[in-house]
């Protein structure tokens, strides 16, 4: 095909795929317009298996004529490509987010030449990450996923999250999932000076008096954490007053860190009804006893816990109150600070 001077048209045909490719050419077709010519024929035909279907249709096109490396070698280049890719969500980062539905069921074929489509035309379109949510209901699928390189990110009950960088020259910049469990202790002081414990069937501090204590759910903010753990566990409903104290570890729940707030609350009721499942006892006890227990003070931790606690019973420390706020994204959301 060199230098005829004349246009050249070709029609490739592929199974279920269609490129109509012309190129003219001058009469000094330079070898790297014959390179050219020959990723655009390697490109075609990586598109071979890649079904047309009643799903979205990519038309694509490029142009070469402000390349001035390439005006000595020929006039044009365009091709022309009809093929299925996946619907996706462009993200703020450069990157494409694809939520595969569980109502749509897929086979491992069809998803695998879709997504080598997909990241085909995704890397042309000079995008970096990719991210596919896959359903539970479409597990089948992780394997094909993972051949075209695709690692795990992180799963929950109901999907898993796989991520792609497609700029492999560069290393990617995808955040690290969440890396802390959140979870609340629940400081709640009666009128006549004494706080609410509970002992657990379960767990290291079995047979101690302890705090009511719990993990904050998805979604959930601290101070309504701590007000739902305490319902749960001893049927006294109570009311947010302030964030005393918190501490932060690492190396805890599955190797992830932790994040403890510890939070005053009034009470609105004083009638236990302890939780059986996971709750031994539950009482009303002078703070003084509390605190005086030889398990709470063997960790240095716990007691300075039950000092913060003693001195708030005092009115000697100040915690910060929840201010309900909103942010740039208009969501509402808590500030905890003193007031002001």
């Amino acid at each position: 095909m060199k230098g005829t001077g004349r246009r050249e048209q070709n029609l490739l045909a592929f199974p279920s795929i269609a490129v109509n490719l012309s190129v003219r050419f001058e009469e000094r077709c330079s070898v790297l317009c014959e390179l050219l010519l020959l990723q655009l024929l390697t490109l075609a035909a990586s598109f071979a298996e890649v079904g047309v279907g009643p799903g979205q249709e990519l038309r694509m096109g490029w142009s070469c004529l402000k390349s001035s490396e390439l005006m000595d070698s020929f006039e044009e280049a365009s091709i022309d490509i009809k093929m299925e890719i996946f619907e996706a969500i462009e993200d703020n980062y450069g990157g494409v987010i694809v939520n595969m539905k569980k109502e749509e069921p897929m086979d491992f074929l069809k998803f695998h030449t879709m997504l080598k489509a997909s990241i085909s035309f995704w890397r042309l379109k000079g995008k970096k990450g990719v991210w596919i949510k896959l359903p539970i209901e479409l597990a089948h699928l992780v394997n094909a996923a993972v051949k075209e390189g695709f690692w795990y990110h992180h799963a929950e009950a109901t999907y898993l999250m796989l991520v792609y960088w497609i700029p492999h020259e560069i290393p990617h910049t995808f955040p690290a999932y969440a890396s802390h469990r959140i979870g609340i202790g629940a400081f709640v002081l009666n009128q006549d000076g004494q706080v609410l414990v509970v002992k657990e069937k379960s767990g290291d501090m079995t047979g101690t008096w302890k705090l009511p204590t719990g993990v904050v759910d998805e979604g959930e903010d601290i101070c309504m954490a701590a007000v739902r753990e305490v319902q749960e566990e001893t049927g006294i409903e109570t009311e947010f007053v302030e964030l005393l104290a918190f501490r932060q570890s690492h190396k805890s729940f599955f190797g992830n860190s932790d994040l403890f707030f510890i939070c005053m609350l009034k009470p609105l009721n004083f009638t236990i009804n302890k939780q059986d499942a996971e709750i031994e006892e539950a009482k009303w006890m002078p703070m003084e006893e509390y605190a005086s227990q030889s398990k709470v003070n063997q960790s240095e931790l716990t007691k300075m816990i039950a000092n913060i606690c003693v001195a708030k019973k005092e009115e000697q420390y100040n915690g910060f109150s929840a201010l309900l706020t909103t942010g740039h994204s208009a969501k509402k959301c808590y500030l905890y600070s003193h007031n002001i």
